[in-house]
């Protein structure tokens, strides 16, 4: 398989900053507009998927180990689990932020209130766990299959 051009590589590093403040606003915004952890994940992973294309599993695999995507997925399961067991110590997912004025959990004055990203309670910290998990696993799952085209085609790349 032949390398990128430098267009390739020029254009999937200009893509890539854009596409990954998007990956992390719909997993920020997952409580307000349609998305969340699972499809802001997705998009980060192939945000970062970009750059294993266009750069090459060499490159990729020198920068991003294993052991970094084990840890970010087992933060994401990690953050989640708590979440849920702290909510399950007064009742099932209990939403123990709200209305305690601390990181989402102020209460929404009467009326509507658009955009307003400090009231959902746990939920963004559960988009954050789940966008965490899906950005590792959907990573790992490409980069296992990038090593294995690699192998079997015996390309560098």
């Amino acid at each position: 398989m032949s390398e990128p051009s430098k267009i390739v590589k020029t254009i999937a590093s200009i893509i890539f900053p854009p596409t990954m403040v998007f990956g992390i606003y719909v997993i920020l915004h997952g409580h307000l507009t349609p998305g969340g952890g699972f499809q802001g994940g997705a998009v980060v992973a192939s945000a970062i998927t970009l750059l294993l294309v266009a750069f090459g599993t060499a490159e990729i695999a020198r920068r991003l180990k294993e052991s970094h995507l084990s840890v970010i997925e087992s933060i994401g399961a990690l953050g989640f689990i708590s979440l849920a067991l702290l909510g399950l110590t007064a009742t099932f997912f209990y939403n123990f932020l709200a209305g305690s004025g601390f990181i989402f959990g102020r209460i929404p004055p009467f009326g509507s209130n658009p955009g307003d990203m400090n009231t959902a309670g746990t939920l963004p910290l559960m988009n954050i766990s789940v966008g965490l998990k899906v950005i590792a696993g959907l990573f790992a799952v490409v980069l296992v299959l990038a090593f294995v085209a690699r192998s079997k085609g015996g390309g560098k790349r």
